[in-house]
This record gives structure tokens, sequence and C-alpha cells, in this order.
């Protein structure tokens, strides 16, 4: 399946999840999410992506919203939490039980390492007891092309690659894949601006569009900042928060990072300011093609 452009107006999103304070990594992508929503007219939402309790960290959401304010980033509406939405994706997983798409799974981690794709096991022998994940079938047109916003065109066969996926967990919590859709067909999101990392899901996510009878939405995946470890940054790899006090320092730093090159002389400018150029100068073109960045070529900048 290929996906065609979206013909509404522009609705772009920035969906953290609440596991730690907002770190450099997180701070760069959040800008151009933001950038590309208001240099094309468009709305700019934020969602916290709070559905794995056990990651998260008490106060996270609030630090994160708070720390977006700081370096100037409104966005449009209010923000949509997706622990607030299980019963959305309890209706989406019927919604697929019913159309005869999903199976209960109960493959250890032992041996899903073995396979390169799931090989539909537990379609064939069902599982009598419980704790079970849900996959869902890929199966028909699993052929996913499209043109990514920074990266070019992709093409993916969901059914080699990945075979058939889970959406709701061994512990009953929804999986990703099937949470970002719902919420994404929701909220009429047309654009989606993240990390390279996330690339890999990009397949599974379109053909879930497909299930569901709707358009997927552009998607552009920007080289992820990394540590000197080639690590990505995050509280796992101990990324340190961002210092609100230094908000144009940052946001001088993110725009050189994606490509767009302030002059020198606005590096010490308000973070206002700052923003207005960035909207104004915003070339998608100029976003790096690559996977990764480091994050310690940033710091000799302002």
């Amino acid at each position: 399946m290929t996906a065609s452009a979206p013909t509404t107006p522009y609705i772009g999103r920035f969906a953290p999840s609440p596991t730690g304070e907002l770190h450099l990594g997180s701070l760069y992508t959040a800008l151009a999410s933001y950038l590309d929503a208001r240099a094309h007219g468009g709305r700019w939402l934020v969602r916290m992506e709070d559905l794995d309790p056990p990651r998260e960290q008490a106060g996270a959401a609030d630090s994160i919203l708070r720390c977006l304010e700081a370096h100037h980033l409104p966005w449009d509406g209010p923000v949509v939490y997706q622990s607030q939405r299980q019963q959305a994706y309890r209706q989406a997983l019927q919604q697929l039980t019913e159309a005869g798409l999903t199976y209960p799974c109960d493959c250890n981690r032992q041996r899903l390492k073995q396979l390169s794709a799931y090989d539909g096991h537990c379609l064939r022998h069902p599982p009598q007891g419980q704790p079970a994940a849900i996959r869902v079938r890929a199966t028909g047109n699993c052929q996913i092309s499209f043109e990514d916003l920074f990266q070019g065109p992709q093409q993916e066969d969901v059914a080699e690659r990945v075979g058939d996926f889970v959406v709701r967990r061994k512990d009953g919590l929804f999986a990703y894949q099937l949470a970002v859709v719902v919420d994404d067909i929701a909220q009429g999101i047309t654009h989606i601006v993240r990390g390279y990392d996330l690339l890999d899901s990009s397949g599974r996510q379109h053909y879930l569009f497909g299930l569901f009878g709707q358009q997927p939405p552009h998607m552009g995946h920007l080289p992820v900042l990394v540590n000197d470890d080639g690590q990505k940054l995050s509280k796992q790899t101990f990324a340190e928060p961002l210092d609100p006090g230094l908000a144009n320092v940052n946001l001088f730093r993110c725009l050189h990072a994606l490509g767009q090159h302030p002059p020198s002389e606005l590096r010490h400018e308000p973070a206002s300011t700052l923003l207005q150029w960035g909207i104004d100068h915003w070339l998608r073109q100029r976003v790096p093609h690559q996977a990764h960045l480091y994050a310690r070529d940033m710091m000799t900048l302002a």
C-alpha cells in the first residue's frame, strides 16, 4: 500500500514519554516538529505518551510542559494523556478482533529472540492459559511505501520484516504501535516529525492506519542525537536535563543541529526572536539525511 498525501490542513504533534525531564535531544525533536508546523501555517499539539507506568517518573510530565513553555514553544489545545485514553484503545482492539485480525500469543522472549520476523506460531498453536499478548495479523497487502520528509523514499514489507506484531502486551498494557495510531486518527494528525529511531515503526503504523481505513500522516524522521558512545540521549543514558534559563542557547544549538544555521548575531537574542527566525527560514531539505548526530558537536555553539 502506498501512502498518499493528506489534503486536510496541517496538524502536527510532539509526543514525549514522561520518563524524565526534557533534555537536548527531546528539545531538538520538539523544535523541528514545532517549526515544521508553524512554517506551514499549521497547528501543533502535545500528547503525553504515558502508557508505561513502571518507566515513568513522578512529576516528569509537568516538568516537560514547563520546559516547553520556558523555551517559548506554545502548543494548541489541551494536552492529551494516553493514560486517559484506555477506552479508545480497547474499542480499537475490539474492532480488529471482530474483523478476525488478532490472536493471543504467549511466546517467551527467548523464543522471540531467535526469530527475524514472527512466524505465526501461536496462530497455529493457540495458548491455553494466561497471560498472553495480542498480536495483529500481517496479512493481505503488507507492502508499505512512503516518502519520508527528511530521509527520502522508504519501503517495507511488514509481513516479511516484522510478521504479526503485538498490539497489547502480556501485562495488559496497550502497545505503542496501536495507541499512537488510534491517537493520531482521533487528533487528525497530518504530519509527524520524530527521531530516526522510530523509522522502523513506520511500516507497522502505516499498516494499522490501513486496517482502520484511514490515510496515514506524512512522516519525517530526524537524525537522533547521541552521546560520545553512540547512545541516544535519554534518561537511561544519563542525558542532562535542560536549563530553562538558557533557552536561547539551547534553541540556537538545536537550530544548527537541524541544519538551519541561524546567523551568529542571533545567538544572544531572546528565545522568541530565535523561534520567529526559525519559522521564517525553515527548510526541510536542510535537515541532515543521516541516522544520528553527536550531541558534543552542538556544545561548541553559543
